[in-house]
């Protein structure tokens, strides 16, 4: 998988050179191929076990006693989940563009996430604050919807199962900032800047590839995604798009 420092020395060459530019657009393009292709092969397989493993409980249930059952159901299920974030990474800089309403998008995501916590009989306190007349955006709604999930999710996993998550989202003259905010168990400062690489995650059963996808989604509509953090104390994410 490329490293932020391997992108950050190809787009100087890209820039500096244009054989160099051609070259490497090549290799990402097959970079990325490869990526889907291995995908989508593994993917095939496993979908027919996980659905076999499925049929085989439904039909004999005294299964879930076997020793491991339940563990291997886990597995199973987090190495789809990995193939499934593995393609969403390694697409995550293609957008399919299209003019949608940012401030319907956002209360919606609010409201169905509001939905999720309700239906998990937790006590988590979740308000949200959209802008009004936000206007339109142009983008891939389908992929900025995925982040701001992402986000809220990672703050509903920090506080456990009380505490309190604030989406904000404003509007300035040439950006769309978008906040998440949450009073949970907050990142360590010695890992905070490595929050963003794929595969790192310090999150039991993560994969590692949520926070890296909405980076890379972020920058390829040319804005940023920022955090500040304090241990016990809580962590806010802030996208800037602009306009």
């Amino acid at each position: 998988m490329l490293q932020n420092i391997d992108i950050n020395k190809m787009n100087q060459l890209m820039e500096e050179n244009e054989d160099a530019r051609q070259i490497i657009s090549q290799l990402l393009k097959n970079h990325h191929t490869t990526v889907s292709m291995i995908a989508h092969e593994i993917r095939n397989p496993l979908t027919l076990i996980s659905s076999s493993l499925q049929i085989m409980e439904s039909q004999h249930p005294e299964v879930r006693e076997f020793y491991n059952w339940n563990q291997t159901m886990e597995d199973v299920n987090f190495m789809c989940c990995l193939l499934n974030e593995l393609s969403s990474f390694n697409n995550s800089n293609t957008l399919h563009h299209s003019v949608f309403s940012i401030e319907k998008l956002l209360k919606n995501i609010a409201v169905s996430f509001a939905i999720s916590l309700d239906a998990s009989d937790c006590r988590i306190e979740f308000s949200s604050e959209i802008m009004a007349g936000m206007g339109d955006f142009t983008g891939d709604k389908v992929k900025l919807e995925q982040v701001i999930l992402n986000l809220l999710q990672n703050a509903k996993d920090a506080v456990g199962e009380q505490g309190t998550i604030r989406l904000t989202a404003n509007r300035t003259e040439d950006h769309i900032l978008i906040c998440c905010q949450d009073d949970g168990c907050g990142i360590p400062e010695d890992k905070i800047d490595t929050i963003f690489d794929p595969f790192v995650t310090y999150k039991e059963n993560g994969t590692g590839l949520g926070l890296s996808s909405a980076k890379q989604i972020i920058a390829a509509h040319g804005g940023n995604i920022s955090v500040k953090s304090a241990p016990e104390k809580g962590t806010s994410f802030t996208v800037v798009l602009p306009i």
